[in-house]
């Protein structure tokens, strides 16, 4: 096999089910579509994203080295049906990527694997990137031809649905690179029509500061009213648009072990959640990626969820709060009364 193919392998060997290379600069329309976002408002509180624009939107100025981008896709499709918590008012929806060990950490390591290899048996030089850094890894993995971005802006595969996390190894190595994904999204509409806020303006468009990802995790403060109420019982992430994708009969199993759900967080009560206090919020999410939105953010969520469950034995929980130093807190504690 050629050194193309035998990466590929060793990818496939480490765990990962997708592959596919592209060079750095083959979405040209990348920086202007950022653009267009970022100048519509639409990355809300994310300031990172207007801040590091020139970078996230020319993959070839983050590293003007690199000559190819490896992009590869591991699993982490759930045993359960996600949207089965929702038909469950007084349980906490958790998205499904958030249910066990920070992804961010496992992908990198397994990436660094493959790229020791790669720098071994070619002598280049790599980078690899996992989500955090200003890379766009969605377009840059349908310039490599491991699916498309759907309707939901995610990426979709006709291999593996889109229950998977992308990761990119920047290299100096020149490789052929993939032929692109096509889009096979067709007149479905269906994770348009789930999304209970409403947070997309047209087909492949995304408003962020209506997805309830966003609000749930980046969004800092109080979050509208309005928003709020149609939040229902989210309290970390949103996986409705991805759970209703019929491409998804093809989603291939997770391997890593370290993905499989935490039984305590498939559909944990909120009154449980509610009451964790820094220390305790700490301990229960120790290498979540639940962890890095603090515990004032995260009990705002949940005190949301409780003003929408309908529940009024819930009401007390609530009414412990409305004192909490952390403004976002009280202030949702008393929203949560007034609602129940």
């Amino acid at each position: 096999m050629d050194l193309k193919a035998r990466l590929n392998a060793k990818a496939l060997e480490e765990g990962f089910a997708g592959f596919g290379v592209c060079r750095p600069d083959a979405v040209p329309e990348l920086p202007e579509r950022l653009k267009q976002f970022v100048d519509e408002g639409r990355h809300g509180q994310m300031a990172w994203m207007a801040e590091r624009m020139a970078w996230r939107g020319d993959p070839a100025a983050l590293w003007p080295a690199a000559k190819s981008v490896v992009m590869l896709a591991e699993p982490y499709t759930p045993e359960h049906d996600p949207l089965a918590v929702l038909e469950q008012p007084d349980r906490a929806a958790i998205s499904v990527y958030a249910q066990n060990r920070d992804y961010h950490d496992l992908v990198k390591k397994r990436l660094k694997r493959v790229g020791r290899w790669l720098v071994d048996q070619a002598g280049c030089e790599i980078k690899v990137f996992v989500d955090t850094a200003p890379v766009m890894e969605k377009p840059l993995a349908a310039a490599a031809g491991l699916g498309w971005q759907g309707k939901h802006t995610n990426l979709l595969s006709r291999e593996l649905g889109n229950w998977f996390f992308l990761g990119a190894i920047f290299t100096t190595l020149e490789m052929e690179p993939d032929a692109p994904g096509v889009e096979n999204c067709g007149s479905c509409t269906a994770c348009l029509d789930v999304c209970p806020t409403d947070a997309f303006p047209a087909p492949f468009q995304l408003d962020a500061r209506r997805c309830i990802s966003y609000l749930t995790i980046e969004h800092k403060g109080r979050v509208d009213e309005e928003l709020r109420a149609l939040m229902g019982n989210h309290i970390y992430g949103c996986d409705d648009c991805l759970a209703v994708c019929p491409w998804n009969k093809f989603a291939v199993e997770a391997r890593e072990i370290r993905y499989a759900a935490r039984p305590e967080l498939v559909a944990p009560p909120l009154r449980d959640l509610a009451v964790l206090d820094d220390g305790a919020f700490r301990t229960m999410f120790s290498g979540s990626p639940i962890k890095r939105i603090g515990r004032d953010r995260f009990v705002r969520n949940v005190l949301y969820a409780i003003g929408n469950s309908g529940d009024a034995a819930l009401k007390d929980v609530a009414a412990g709060l409305v004192d909490d130093p952390a403004d976002e807190v009280s202030d949702a504690a008393r929203w949560a009364i007034a609602r129940l």
